[in-house]
C-alpha cells in the first residue's frame, strides 16, 4: 500500500481532522506502543500499520477499506 493510499484510508474511516488526531496522539499495542506517525517513521511497512489501525477501530474501518 502507497503512502498516499494509507493517509486516504485514514481520512476516509475517520475523517480528516480525526485522522490526524490519531495519528499523532493514539498509541496502539498492536504497533509496539507506539503512535502510526512514529512507526511509520520508523520504517514500519503502511500494510502493517494499516492492519493496526483495523485491528483496534474494527467498528470505524469500513468493510471496503479493510
Amino acid at each position: 500500500m502507497r503512502l498516499t493510499d494509507f493517509w486516504t484510508r485514514l481520512e476516509e474511516a475517520f475523517g480528516p481532522g480525526y485522522a490526524a488526531s490519531i495519528a499523532s496522539d493514539q498509541v496502539l499495542t498492536q504497533l509496539g506502543g507506539r503512535t502510526i506517525e512514529q512507526a511509520l517513521a520508523a520504517g514500519e511497512q503502511t500494510h502493517v500499520v494499516w492492519r493496526a489501525v483495523v485491528a483496534a477501530y474494527p467498528d470505524r474501518v469500513p468493510a471496503r477499506l479493510r
